[in-house]
C-alpha cells in the first residue's frame, strides 16, 4: 500500500515482527514544491534520509515473514522519529547545512506537515504494531563533519525503560567476530516521544532499534546480506525474551 506519507509491504504476513523505517526516503512532496531549497547533492546525503535503510527494512521483512512500514517523506520535511513537541521536529540546521525552507517556518506550516505526513504515518504504524515486536531499522553516516570516524559496523539503540530485546540482540551481534558493535552508539537510543517510545515503550511491546553504517548497505545485494544476517539473530533474541 502506498500513501503520500508511507509505504507498507507484506501487511498480510503472519510473522511476529513489525519492521519499520522512519527515515526511508528523501522525497519532498509536490505541495511543498518538491524542494526544501537544498541542492540535490545535499538531499542525497544522510541529512535527508537514512541511506540503505529502506532496502534493508524491506528485505528483512521478507526474511522474517513480517510486515514493513516505511516513511515516504524526508526527515528534513518533518521527522517522524521525534515527538510532536520536540524542538528538532523540523530541523533548520543539520550537520552544518542550513535548511532554507525551514529557516522561517511558521506554526501553520508545521501543522500542515503534521496533518498530511507525520500523523498518517504514525496512525498506520499503530495499526500494524498491534500484537507485534518492533524492530526499527536506521543507518548512520561513517563520519559527521569535523568529527572522528565512527568505527562501528552496527549499533543497537535502546532505552533503560525496556532493553530486554536489545540486550539479547546485542549479545548475539557481539559474538560475531567480524563486527564492531555499538551499544547505544553512535548515539543514545531514547528520546521521549520518539517512535519507539510512542509505539513500543508506552505500549509494553518488545522492541529494538538497529543502526547499520550506511556504506555497508549501499547496494541491494548488501541490504539482502544484512537482512539474512540479522533475521536469525532477531528471531533467537525474541525467543529468549518471550521464554
Amino acid at each position: 500500500m502506498r500513501h503520500e506519507a508511507f509505504e507498507t509491504f507484506g501487511t498480510g504476513r503472519s510473522g511476529p515482527w513489525l519492521v519499520t523505517c522512519d527515515h526511508a526516503t528523501n522525497r519532498v512532496p509536490d505541495w511543498l514544491g518538491g524542494s526544501l531549497g537544498l541542492s540535490q547533492s545535499d538531499m542525497d546525503r544522510h541529512i535527508a534520509f537514512d541511506l540503505g535503510a529502506r532496502g534493508l527494512a524491506i528485505a528483512l521483512g521478507e526474511v522474517l515473514a513480517s510486515p514493513v512500514i516505511c516513511s515516504d517523506f524526508s526527515r528534513l520535511v518533518i521527522d517522524p522519529n521525534r515527538g510532536e513537541d520536540d524542538p528538532t521536529l523540523v530541523m533548520k540546521l543539520y550537520d552544518g547545512t542550513i535548511i532554507p525552507a525551514n529557516r522561517h517556518l511558521g506554526a501553520a506550516e508545521v501543522q500542515t506537515r503534521l496533518d498530511r505526513l507525520y500523523r498518517p504515518y504514525h496512525d498506520a504504524y499503530a495499526g500494524l504494531a498491534e500484537g507485534r515486536a518492533i524492530v526499527a531499522i536506521h543507518s548512520f553516516t561513517p563520519c559527521l563533519k569535523g568529527r572522528s570516524p565512527r568505527p562501528w559496523h552496527v549499533g543497537v539503540l535502546h532505552s533503560p525503560l525496556d532493553d530486554r530485546l536489545s540486550r539479547a540482540v546485542l549479545a548475539r551481534l557481539q559474538a560475531e567476530p567480524d563486527l564492531c558493535v555499538g551499544d547505544n552508539e553512535p548515539y543514545s537510543g531514547h528520546l521521549p516521544g520518539d517512535t519507539i517510545d510512542r509505539h513500543a515503550l508506552q505500549k509494553g511491546r518488545h522492541n529494538t532499534l538497529i543502526e547499520v553504517r550506511n556504506d555497508l548497505i549501499a547496494t541491494e545485494a548488501a541490504q539482502t546480506d544484512w537482512a539474512m544476517r540479522l533475521a536469525p539473530i532477531l528471531t533467537a533474541a525474541l525467543a529468549t525474551v518471550m521464554a
